[in-house]
Parts: structure tokens; C-alpha cells; sequence
């Protein structure tokens, strides 16, 4: 397959979990119709940002992983024959809560998991209180689109990562995010295409959009959306999300372009790891 249809989308908390759920399962459905194959939805998509806030009640959102939400997707991806990138809060045990991202094949096969690495402790992003670091490292998972990685918000920061998904051979990173207005809006329009460039790979990357205030009144912040695709060498498929409204886009990335931009740029030759021993220091 050269030519991956992908879809991911930008919602505004609605105020339940159920019309999250039912609002994405839409999404996908509409997405099947425009033929996309695979879906990203937001980071811990079916809930409010909570990281607002430090407050035992948002436990309640998590849930085992595989569990309910993963196996109603499931079911999904097998009807539609679609891949899912599904963004939950995952409960290993009671105490033991992360930021995870299930992977589902097109057949519905629940493939694997991925947990956020990196966790804020900042206000308006009190993540510490919610989620421990991830553990898994970082999966590439064999889908019928393709070989598929995921960084999760704050993750898109430290380029280890990133890097590190290449080497375990990522065709595609979705790069689910709840991200809010600052230094931020700079940063978003310049890492995920210098990550991009420098590993050869298509990276998505979606955001949370508009005010969470039915949660959190004034206390709430504004989301601005600005979803995006980009290739290989930088440049965005297609247009830029909206700053505002809920959307779904639907983009194509040929994977042949992978090839073209690393034999063209050889930072895979030219890496030198013999001499990169203080980035893992303690």
C-alpha cells in the first residue's frame, strides 16, 4: 500500500463521556464513507482535560486497556475495516493509572498499547497527579496500513522519541495532543515537522479545540485545534485545522515519499550514536 488515507479529528468536551464516545464513533463512520483506512482521535478523547485540575473524581475516567472503550472500538474497526488510534485513560490497577493509546487493526484486532512517556506537572497541566510515566517504550505496531508509532502531547517536546520510533522502523506517528494557547502555538507549528524531517516519517498530529468551560467555568482553557499532517520533508498535507470548531480531516500520505526523502537526505548514514552517550546520562 503507497497511499494511506488517514483521518483524525479535534472535538470541544461535550460535557459526558457517552457523547464523546458517540460523537467519534460518527466520525469514524464518516471517515469510512470518505474512504479513509486509519483514525486518530484527540488525546484521552472520551473525557475532559482534567490535567486543569488535580482532583480524585477525574479517576473515574479510567478504565483496563484492553476494556469497554478499546472492545467498542474494536468492534468498529472490524465492521468498517479500519485501523484505530484510540487516545484513553488506562487503569493497570487501582493506583496504577496512565496516559495510553490503544491500537486497533482493521480486522479489529487490538494490537498493542502505547503509554506517554513524558508527564507534565504545570499549571492548567497537572498531569502528575493522574498518569505515572509510561513503560512499554516506544511500539511500532504492524497495521494493514502500515507500520504505525505514537507520541502523546508533551511527548512531541524531547526528540529521543521520535527518534526512537524510526529506528524501530514508524512509517507513520499519530501525535494526539490536548494542547493550549502560549509559547505552545510557536511550538506546535515547528516540532512535529522538524520531527518530521529528521526521521523520515509522516507524523499526524491533532488537538483538543475550544473551551472546556461546561467543566471548568472560568478556570478553563481555550484549545486551538490547528490539527495537521506533514510529511517526510516538512510540509504539510493539505490545510491546517481550524483554531475553532470541531472537525474531522481526512488527508493522503503516499509512504513512497518516506523513501524519496531519506535517500535524498541520509541522516540515517550520517547518524553518529557512538557519540550521543550524554543524552542517556543521568
Amino acid at each position: 500500500m503507497t497511499v494511506v488515507r488517514v483521518a483524525f479529528t479535534q472535538a470541544t468536551w461535550t460535557g459526558d463521556k457517552e457523547s464523546m464516545i458517540a460523537l467519534h464513533e460518527a466520525w469514524t463512520r464518516e471517515a469510512a464513507s470518505a474512504g479513509a483506512q486509519v483514525i486518530c482521535f484527540q488525546e484521552l478523547f472520551y473525557g475532559p482535560y482534567f490535567g486543569i485540575t488535580q482532583d480524585t473524581a477525574y479517576y473515574d475516567y479510567a478504565e483496563s486497556v484492553p476494556g469497554p472503550t478499546t472492545e467498542r472500538f474494536a468492534a468498529l474497526a472490524a465492521e468498517l475495516g479500519m485501523v484505530i488510534v484510540l487516545p484513553v485513560y488506562e487503569e493497570a490497577q487501582p493506583g496504577v493509572l496512565y496516559n495510553t493509546a490503544a491500537v486497533i487493526d482493521a480486522d479489529g484486532t487490538y494490537l498493542g498499547k502505547y503509554r506517554k512517556h513524558h508527564i507534565p506537572h504545570l499549571p492548567k497541566f497537572w498531569e502528575k497527579f493522574y498518569f505515572r510515566p509510561g513503560n512499554l517504550g516506544y511500539p511500532v505496531f504492524e497495521t494493514a496500513v502500515g507500520k504505525i508509532g505514537v507520541n502523546i502531547c508533551y511527548d512531541r517536546h524531547f526528540p529521543e522519541g521520535w527518534r526512537v520510533l524510526a529506528l524501530n522502523g514508524a512509517e507513520i506517528v499519530f501525535n494526539p495532543n490536548a494542547t493550549a494557547p502560549g509559547i505552545s502555538n510557536k511550538l506546535w507549528e515547528i516540532e512535529q515537522p522538524a520531527a518530521a524531517v529528521a526521521n523520515g516519517y509522516f507524523v499526524v498530529a491533532n488537538n483538543r479545540v475550544g473551551r472546556e468551560d461546561n467543566e471548568y467555568g472560568d478556570e478553563a482553557v481555550a484549545f486551538y485545534g490547528s490539527s495537521y499532517a506533514v510529511g517526510p520533508d516538512g510540509n504539510y498535507v493539505g490545510e491546517v485545522g481550524s483554531t475553532t470548531e470541531n472537525q474531522l480531516l481526512v488527508r493522503d500520505l503516499d509512504l513512497d515519499q518516506i523513501r524519496q526523502v531519506r535517500e535524498r537526505w541520509q541522516f540515517f548514514r550520517d547518524r553518529r550514536p557512538d557519540a550521543y552517550g550524554p543524552i542517556v546520562a543521568p
